[in-house]
């Protein structure tokens, strides 16, 4: 069983990785060239809890953040993590979380009113260290360039209108957050992602450059490999200052384009 030590509110314990089940097993994407300090903004929700299950996994030693009535939903990870508490956009928090990071993964959360999103991604853009790697989640919504096609569907227009009306919800300063990244030089990796459900893992997503890909036509991925996905640009150069657009690779859309790569690769060798 794989073992290290971490720190959490100055003690240094022994624990063993978890999975999202919370049992111990193989990484099937092997461990990483080397152990990072990563800090993850937003620990607490589904995919935040994701996102620490797989950095424990690959041998990262984590400081989370969250805000302070949240804290509890990390307590299975006690001794595993250093936990900060505190709102995403708060620059005081942010700044000791990610005082000595070589990796910021930022959960985009539009809550409110009050620029949450925006805020939350300038404080880690202002505040990593120089040459950190930068990861940051969103949904489809955020596009980079006009080769990105998507239509938010009517349903979610209306949800949006009436979260916007009732000042829970702002999906317009998650498109702002997404602008701030883009026109940054950090070292920084936009993960967008499909429609997300619960359950076993299907693997490392595939992805897209653009939005309006046939790959991405399936419009499902699971939350559980949309946090290894997050973790895994991590560790992949090859991800810098890249807006990937992800689809679960189980999916049919997914499946079809592997087929015809298959295809096309067979007929090139006749």
């Amino acid at each position: 069983m794989t073992e290290w030590s971490v720190r959490r509110e100055g003690m240094t314990t022994q624990s063993p990785r978890v999975t999202h089940s919370g049992s111990a097993v193989p990484n099937m994407l092997g461990l990483p060239a080397r152990a990072m300090k990563i800090a993850i903004i937003g620990a607490s929700g589904k995919l935040g809890q994701y996102m620490v299950e797989e950095a424990l996994a690959r041998a990262h030693e984590v400081t989370a953040v969250c805000r302070e009535e949240s804290v509890p939903k990390l307590a299975r990870f006690a001794g595993s993590i250093r936990v900060i508490p505190g709102r995403t956009d708060d620059r005081d928090v942010i700044a000791r979380a990610v005082a000595d990071a070589d990796g910021v993964l930022t959960v985009l959360a539009p809550w409110g009113m009050n620029h949450y999103a925006s805020g939350t991604a300038q404080a880690v853009l202002d505040l990593s260290p120089k040459g950190a790697r930068l990861v940051f989640s969103s949904g489809w919504n955020i596009v980079r360039d006009a080769r990105d096609v998507y239509s938010v569907p009517v349903k979610y227009r209306i949800a949006g209108w009436f979260a916007r009306l009732l000042r829970i919800i702002d999906l317009n300063d998650q498109l702002e957050a997404g602008r701030r990244i883009f026109a940054s030089d950090a070292q920084w990796t936009v993960v967008r992602a499909s429609n997300l459900d619960e359950g076993e893992s299907e693997g490392l997503p595939v992805w897209s450059r653009h939005l309006g890909d046939p790959l991405l036509a399936s419009n499902r991925t699971r939350r559980i490999d949309f946090a290894q996905f997050m973790v895994h640009a991590l560790e992949n150069d090859a991800l810098v200052r890249e807006a990937p657009a992800i689809v679960s690779r189980m999916t049919p859309s997914a499946r079809q384009r592997a087929l015809g790569d298959d295809h096309a690769a067979r007929a090139g060798e006749a």
